[in-house]
């Protein structure tokens, strides 16, 4: 299981959120929403701390990570992070 934040994806939260090295940015679950990884749940951003990671990658000095209680919700796959400019929104899905 990985995750995988895509060049595009890190240039959005530098430019949008205002990103630097140090920042850690989490993904979370949330229900509700429309999601192509889970129905009836969605993911979540956040740029916060973590308490207790169980999944992690670091791009440009930039912790992005998905908290050890949410993994249930990737089902044992990888997670990509990408931006898609077309829709100008950031996507979410699971690899293999």
């Amino acid at each position: 299981m990985n995750l995988t934040v895509t060049a595009a994806a890190v240039d959005w939260f530098r430019q949008e959120w205002g990103c630097e090295a140090g920042d850690t940015i989490r993904f979370f679950v949330r229900y509700g929403g429309v999601s192509t990884v889970q129905d009836s749940f969605s993911m979540g951003i956040a740029k916060e701390q973590p308490n207790e990671i169980g999944l992690s990658t670091t791009v440009d000095g930039i912790t992005f990570y998905m908290e050890k209680d949410e993994l249930w919700y990737m089902n044992g796959q990888g997670l990509t992070v990408d931006y898609l400019p077309a829709t100008d929104e950031v996507d979410f899905k699971l690899t293999k």
